[in-house]
């Protein structure tokens, strides 16, 4: 046998003996709430949608049945609007918190985001570059996504190649991160000067929102973060591992070296994928895998699928309130998320075991 199989035995072990409360159900409840929010969400509008003639539009549209005449306009206001709209904010609440989760893995801290190391003001510098250069209706509507995608991979790279002249500890890393964020954001602020008319385009975009979301946008959207956090899942016996410290990883035969820099990956794309198709919304990544954390525990193989569910729930709710609260007024979903984690995040790093993981 392999040192490496050797290792990923163990790492296996050290999974199991990891504390696990009861979490047979937790998956499947989390699930068909996540089904039951994405229902009621495309239901609620300016124009409210009762929930039977909603779930007969949705079966609709899945094969089952037809939708009467008198339900035409509701239809197309499911199908066209509320329905992709739904889905994004789910994607992309489960991206944002499938890589908070690994990023408070990676770090062992219940503090750490998926913006640590400089993914959203890089996403936001691109974007408004894009914007500021009328590039925004290029490419079939692309290249704002692209462009977002493009400065938030630009920023990673840039912090890993930084941290990598130190050994790319976590304290490196993160300071990196920090000043890299810095910078960018002196960049966006400097093209928001610049930009004149194009302003609130470019700090609708900062402040996050899914006003945007389209049935071509979740082509690309859905895939990225399906296959993204199916290869991150497919590494939680590795993150599990790293729990005991990067010397006990190496004991156990892992190289935390290259788990952390696969994962890193990893997680750019998801991230980058989020704020492409939503801008900057924050707290989402936060609060959701340690909120999770509590209740299935800090196995990676449960926490990591509790969360991509928990992190849909909770941007879903989000924006159905961001564009009802105010209506016919949509605040940016950002405003909302903010309101809720930043609280947390206090709360967080004033308790006692702010800094551990548990």
């Amino acid at each position: 046998m392999t040192i490496e199989a050797t290792g990923r035995r163990d790492a296996s072990t050290a999974s199991e003996a990891i504390r696990r409360p009861r979490v047979g159900t937790a998956l499947p409840v989390l699930a068909l709430l996540t089904l039951a929010i994405l229902v009621v969400a495309v239901a609620i509008g300016p124009v409210t949608i009762p929930l039977r003639d909603t779930l007969e539009i949705l079966l609709a549209r899945l094969g089952v049945g037809e939708v009467s005449e008198s339900l035409a306009t509701h239809a197309r206001i499911v199908g066209d609007l509320r329905l992709p709209r739904a889905i994004a904010a789910g994607l992309v609440g489960m991206a944002l918190a499938v890589s908070g989760g690994v990023m408070q893995g990676i770090f062992r801290n219940p503090l750490a985001s998926p913006y640590l190391l400089g993914v959203a003001s890089g996403a936001s510098a691109g974007a408004a570059l894009v914007i500021v250069l009328g590039l925004y209706g290029d490419f079939g509507g692309a290249a704002l996504p692209l462009g977002s995608f493009v400065g938030g991979a630009l920023a990673v790279v840039t912090v890993y190649q930084l941290a990598a002249r130190r050994g790319a500890s976590a304290t490196t890393l993160i300071l990196a991160g920090v000043a890299l964020s810095a910078l960018f954001s002196a960049f966006t602020s400097f093209l928001v000067v610049l930009s004149g008319r194009q302003m609130a385009e470019i700090v609708f975009w900062i402040m996050g929102g899914l006003g945007r979301a389209r049935w071509e946008h979740l082509v690309w959207l859905l895939p990225v973060v399906l296959i993204s956090s199916t290869v991150v899942w497919a590494f939680s016996r590795d993150l599990n591992a790293l729990a005991l410290g990067d010397e006990g990883a190496r004991h156990l035969g892992i190289s935390p070296e290259r788990i952390k820099r696969g994962l890193l990956i990893a997680i750019t794309v998801l991230t980058g994928a989020a704020v492409a198709s939503a801008g900057t919304i924050g707290f989402v990544g936060l609060i959701t895998p340690h909120a999770l954390r509590l209740i299935v525990g800090p196995d990676h193989r449960i926490l990591l699928p509790a969360s991509a569910f928990g992190g849909a729930i909770f941007l879903i709710v989000a924006d159905t309130a961001a564009r009802t609260a105010m209506a016919p007024m949509e605040l940016p979903v950002g405003i909302l998320t903010a309101g809720v984690g930043a609280p947390f995040f206090l709360y967080l790093l004033l308790s006692r075991r702010g800094g551990e993981m548990g």
